[in-house]
């Protein structure tokens, strides 16, 4: 059954971070700012892995993925966010909705993967030191990115077949800033439960499972570090983990309250904060939780603006 057969509207009207229109100007400078911020902050963490060949490191190579992903992930939605902040009606094609919700659960998902490689990583590092390089080759990194990619296609395809089965008739106001599955879902006029329960199970198979691997590694990692007998070196173990570690707690907790918290908590104002959490403000904030608390980042970026300097 084609798409067009199961629509009969065009476009969605998103309801957008604020309905005031005196704040439309001021909230398209905010994002603006934090968009730039986003792609600058990690296009510079891109270029200093890449420039920097004492950062050729299982870590960085992650990083550098994570990186890339940041950028996707706001550039999914913040463009049309500014675009509707300058406009009259705040709209939507449907290609456009179906397209923008597909790339917010290919990336969202592919993340979740690599912070979960990252952790095993810390993990091979900390833990299992004298078979770290064995543990961690080229191939074997290779393949958790690859893999990553590989699962949030299927994620990403598995939830949006069913979701061009339904009929949307009719309203076309979508109370969220993008077009989230589960906010578009509720605009449908037909059953949605298939859809709900691919998205409930997917998400819940998939974030446990990321989540398992993440929390598994550091109670592994905290146990290594509270048996080195030094403060110094207990000190430095953990410094190798840290920024990971914050930006795992920014992503999953703001995640995971959006998509997996009871009905009973849910309200527009709320998913709206928690969806800007992750997809938006965590983005801008990862190169600077990896630059102010990376000893060997921000060695690298002076080796290369000093570089730039001397010229």
């Amino acid at each position: 059954m084609t798409m067009e057969n199961q629509t009969t509207v065009s476009y969605f009207v998103l309801s957008g971070v604020s309905n005031n229109p005196q704040l439309q100007p001021f909230l398209f400078w905010v994002f603006l700012l934090i968009y730039l911020l986003t792609v600058l902050g990690n296009g510079v963490i891109m270029v200093v892995i890449r420039a920097d060949p004492h950062l050729h490191t299982p870590m960085y190579f992650f990083l550098f993925h994570l990186s890339f992903l940041d950028i996707c992930s706001s550039s999914v939605t913040v463009p049309k966010m500014l675009q509707n902040f300058m406009a009259d009606e705040k709209t939507i094609s449907f290609p456009g909705c179906i397209t923008q919700m597909s790339l917010i659960l290919l990336v969202s998902c592919t993340e979740i993967f690599i912070l979960s490689a990252m952790a095993y990583d810390r993990y091979a590092a900390i833990c299992d030191p004298l078979h770290y390089v064995r543990t961690m080759n080229k191939q074997v990194c290779i393949r958790f990115v690859g893999g990553a990619w590989l699962i949030s296609i299927f994620h990403a395809l598995t939830n949006t077949d069913p979701v061009l089965h339904l009929n949307f008739c009719g309203p076309k106001d979508v109370n969220n800033f993008s077009c989230e599955l589960p906010s578009l879902l509720e605009v449908s006029c037909t059953e949605t439960f298939i859809s709900k329960m691919t998205f409930l199970t997917s998400v819940m198979l998939l974030s446990l499972t990321a989540f398992c691997i993440t929390l598994v590694s550091y109670i592994c990692i905290i146990s290594t570090i509270l048996r080195i007998q030094s403060a110094e070196g207990r000190g430095r173990a953990f410094s190798t983990c840290s920024s990971h570690l914050t930006v795992v707690v920014l992503y999953y907790g703001a995640g995971l309250f959006r998509y997996l918290r009871p009905s009973s908590a849910s309200s527009v104002v709320t998913d709206r904060l928690f969806s800007i959490q992750y997809s938006i403000l965590t983005p801008m904030l990862n190169p600077i939780i990896y630059s102010l608390r990376n000893k060997e980042v921000k060695a690298a970026l002076g080796n290369i603006l000093g570089k730039f300097q001397s010229k």
